[in-house]
């Protein structure tokens, strides 16, 4: 759903920096579990946007020192929390794995990862190695536009992008 970016204010109140634009599922969530040791599974006590972030109050941590010290901690929720999406619609944790298939039919690699730049989501894909190549595994920025990504087929694992490896 995010990462911790920092403290907000002195009473132990984090910062979070959200993956989405939609942080509705992360607000309405009572429980997170955050990937720090200590932590794990966290009841969120208060939330709220701040300045286009998710600030919230969590059980356990009090004062400043206690919320700097989340800093870069993953925020997971649990997958019944997120809220019902449409027919052709899907979340990016979804599309991770899935083949990608230009539309000449010719394999690129899978979904390793998304990123948001601003502007719109970027598939990052994991290229496989060329055997006998001296280049090692690359990566393949592809925008996730439809001007580029032509078919998403959830059941069949396969995005097809109108891209190339020499782009």
């Amino acid at each position: 759903m995010g990462y911790v970016s920092g403290a907000y204010g002195i009473q132990g109140w984090v910062r979070i920096k959200t993956y989405s634009a939609d942080a509705d599922a992360l607000l309405h969530a009572k429980r997170w579990w955050l990937d720090k040791p200590e932590f794990g599974d966290v009841e969120m006590m208060q939330s709220k946007i701040h300045s286009g972030d998710v600030v919230a109050s969590l059980m356990g941590v009090a004062g400043r020192d206690a919320a700097e010290a989340l800093k870069g901690a993953t925020v997971q929720i649990s997958r019944s929390h997120f809220p019902a999406l449409a027919d052709d619609e899907f979340y990016w944790v979804d599309l991770i794995g899935h083949e990608i298939e230009n539309l000449e039919g010719v394999r690129l690699g899978h979904v390793k990862d998304l990123m948001d730049n601003g502007a719109h989501p970027i598939l990052r894909v994991a290229v496989p190695d060329v055997p006998g190549s001296e280049k090692t595994q690359q990566e393949l920025l592809i925008p996730f536009v439809e001007q580029f990504v032509k078919t998403v087929d959830q059941k069949a694992k396969k995005i097809t992008v109108d891209w190339g490896l020499d782009y």
